[in-house]
């Protein structure tokens, strides 16, 4: 018998790169939120995506097998085993090593099922055509760039190739890797969820690019020295924000203290350096947000 749950019609990957120890889940849905249900994840442990008729206990209880040692294979089994809606079910399990196992029960609505790749597993229901899974696995494994990236771009292309037969309207992008976490304290390098959005998955490219923007560390090699003309145009910068009374021909303290100042305003502690050198994505920043109070 189907009960009246909200029907999590989706499609999604979980992907591991074995270079930098990272595990993430994408997914893409015409359902509130998604970001909530389907991504399931713990560094050096694993993740799990849950979706159609989704049973959220599947992803705790999933990654608690996987510290005990199972293989993917088995945590399908144990978990659907005792289930009595398991033929409603769609999900998929990756373990440390990157290998995996998906389920996809018989009741779910066509078109239903599942593909594995290279350190990849793709899965979805309600889709188009099982194209969108194919072209999942497709991108993950020819894309290039960081984990987030290629998960991204695995969605994208997937969307372009039919998607959720029912539209769009949330998206979710889940990555850990141990002290990956803002400050290092836990292991949730990206948990971006973008609810409800006419483009969920434009959306989510976007948050993601903030993202590297607030969190990231820039290449020791595009730094610039803070001199010369760039020490004045940034001079000039923090005068249009109110920090700056006058320019200094060296980078002083006082002119120091006044650009950590508008870092922290603007949540770029993580950028901050206590040398003379500043990072140019600050610099482009800094003038886009002043181009936009000009405007308004």
């Amino acid at each position: 018998m189907i009960k009246n749950w909200p029907e999590v019609a989706t499609f999604s990957i979980i992907g591991f790169d074995p270079e930098t120890k990272e595990w993430g889940v994408a997914v893409q849905s015409k359902f509130l939120g998604v970001g909530a249900v389907v991504p399931w994840a713990e560094a050096c442990v694993g993740a799990v995506a849950t979706q159609s008729f989704a049973n959220t206990a599947f992803g705790p209880e999933g990654l608690a097998l996987l510290k005990k040692g199972l293989a993917p294979e088995k945590i399908i089994e144990e978990l659907i085993k005792e289930d009595p809606d398991r033929e409603l079910r769609q999900f998929a399990v990756m373990n440390s090593k990157g290998e995996t196992a998906a389920y996809t029960g018989e009741n779910c609505y066509h078109w239903a099922g599942h593909q594995a790749g290279t350190y990849c597993t793709a899965q979805g229901n309600i889709l188009v055509s099982e194209d969108t899974v194919q072209q999942l696995v497709k991108t993950f494994e020819s894309a290039s760039g960081s984990l987030a990236e290629r998960l991204v771009e695995a969605l994208d292309k997937a969307q372009a190739a039919g998607g959720d037969s029912r539209g769009k309207q949330s998206a979710a992008l889940f990555i850990v890797q141990d002290k990956g976490g803002y400050g290092g304290y836990n292991d949730r390098k990206y948990d971006l969820r973008v609810d409800d959005h006419k483009e969920p998955i434009k959306e989510l490219r976007r948050l993601y690019e903030l993202h590297k923007l607030y969190f990231s560390q820039p290449a020791e090699e595009d730094l610039l020295q803070l001199e010369g003309d760039v020490l004045k145009e940034v001079q000039q910068l923090l005068a249009s924000n109110g920090l700056l009374e006058r320019a200094e021909d060296t980078y002083t303290d006082h002119v120091k203290k006044q650009l950590k100042t508008y870092y922290m305003q603007e949540n770029f502690e993580e950028r901050w350096r206590d040398d003379h050198l500043i990072d140019p994505q600050i610099i482009t920043y800094m003038k886009e947000t002043a181009d936009q109070k000009e405007t308004l």
